[in-house]
């Protein structure tokens, strides 16, 4: 082994290994997304109106939601590799099945497939965050890899759109597909679960599961902990607050919104997405940077920036008539700037909670903006057609539906405030760090 360690000193090994789970995550978000970009094809495929095109979305992100804490147990047992590949698989059969069917029921059992493989990827990558980099790194590669991540939206908005349009549905997600299959292959290769994993002979592999699962802490236990544990919930809450007003953007209403309510041409949509992206990954590093200094009081500051959202969601709705490209875009940059602070609960979790239960809690933390848009975006579909009264939606009937998303703001905000309450009792001094190991203690964390 090099003298440096992985969790003392960056190293090119931990970055193939990121850059792999990395890669994963990129074409998970590029599925969730290619949905929302398709949505007003897959109205006419299927033949349903909003409301049903909705369910669509809210399977795929309620799959995906109540998948995070299963996923998580089984990260922390079978390990990140592992999960990372399944999941991979599992995506990419789910985007055939998509791409070949003209039924709408078997299309909803695809989207259950892609989000049970979506569940796998992020959690996975946080997973291999705290073996891999050392400490005061850890805050920044959580958020490039959560900003790099979101390299698959550029992908739905520009290059699948294209193809979309040139090709028709079932090549554009057969071709996701395909694409799926080899990012898991090349998961395979570069991904492993620890620097020491990545070193041992197969036999003494064999040895380490063995001993895993002859110390391994009870499925019970490690879900107690979880689920009692202020943090996580805080977590939650958190990620909620902030993140689940892009999340029903980019995966469902966005593009409804700006070409039937706004006028906007596809391209013009595309661009507003990829401005999105641009800034979502601009702005990362310098966020996981005040991530790292803020410490304990970063629920804080997610607080404040996750409130700058819906007050621009708010202010962008006021006038009667459709508002212009230039506001649209402000939106994507307001959005692109706020979103990195959800991931300020996850930095939490990983300060605080025992490294055999990081998984399982970032899991419960992750459910938080996902269970929101899964609400949220049904909603608006059940009140957009309340509104529209089966005509072709326009302006107001977005204004109107979008209430929905205030009211679950709303909600959210009340869970922030009494989580954060609870869980500044125990983060004003973190019970639990991850700290350069001495070499006597690499084999414990092996092990965990």
């Amino acid at each position: 082994m090099a003298n440096n360690h992985p969790r003392e000193q960056l190293t090119t090994k931990a970055l193939i290994v990121w850059f792999g789970a990395v890669a994963v995550y990129a074409v998970a978000i590029l599925g969730r997304t290619s949905f929302g970009v398709a949505s007003v094809e897959a109205i006419d495929r299927f033949n349903v109106d909003a409301s049903r095109i909705a369910v669509f979305t809210a399977v795929q992100v309620g799959v995906y939601a109540f998948a995070q804490i299963p996923t998580g147990l089984l990260i922390d047992r079978l390990g990140p590799r592992f999960m990372l590949v399944a999941g991979a698989i599992i995506m990419a059969v789910g985007q055939i099945v998509l791409g070949l069917t003209t039924s709408y029921g078997v299309a909803i059992v695809a989207r259950v497939l892609i989000g049970a493989g979506d569940a796998t990827a992020f959690l996975s990558g946080m997973r291999i965050l705290p073996y891999w980099f050392p400490p005061r790194k850890t805050p920044l590669f959580t958020q490039l890899t959560a900003a790099l991540g979101q390299l698959g939206q550029f992908l739905s908005a520009v290059p699948f759109l294209a193809l979309l349009t040139a090709k028709g549905w079932t090549v554009s997600f057969v071709s996701l597909g395909a694409l799926g299959l080899l990012i898991a292959l090349l998961a395979a290769i570069a991904v492993a679960d620890t620097p020491e994993w990545a070193e041992m002979t197969p036999g003494q592999r064999r040895e380490i599961k063995q001993q895993r699962q002859d110390d391994r802490t009870p499925m019970k236990e490690v879900l107690g902990v979880v689920l009692r544990s202020p943090i996580a919930w805080e977590a939650f809450f958190i990620h909620g607050w902030v993140i689940f007003w892009m999340f029903s953007f980019c995966l469902l209403w966005g593009l409804p919104l700006m070409t039937l309510g706004m006028g906007l041409t596809e391209s013009q949509a595309g661009t507003v997405l990829i401005l999105f992206t641009v800034v979502n990954i601009a702005s990362a590093p310098f966020v996981g940077a005040v991530s790292a200094r803020m410490g304990s009081s970063r629920d804080l500051g997610a607080l404040i920036l996750g409130g700058v959202t819906p007050l621009a969601w708010i202010i962008f709705f006021l006038p009667s008539e459709p508002r212009s490209y230039a506001a649209i875009l402000t939106m994507a940059i307001i959005m692109g700037l706020c979103v990195p602070t959800s991931n300020f609960g996850f930095d939490a979790v990983r300060e605080n909670l025992p490294t055999n239960m990081v998984a399982t809690g970032t899991g419960l933390g992750n459910m938080g903006g996902f269970v929101a848009t899964m609400i949220g975006a049904q909603t608006v579909g059940v009140l957009l057609d309340h509104s529209s009264h089966g005509q072709a939606y326009q302006w107001h009937d977005f204004q109107l539906a979008w209430i929905a998303f205030y009211v679950t703001a709303a909600v959210l905000l009340i869970g922030l405030l009494v989580s954060r309450r609870k869980a500044q009792r125990l983060t004003a001094t973190p019970r639990v760090k991850i700290v350069n190991e001495a070499p006597a203690e690499r084999q414990k964390l092996q092990d965990a």
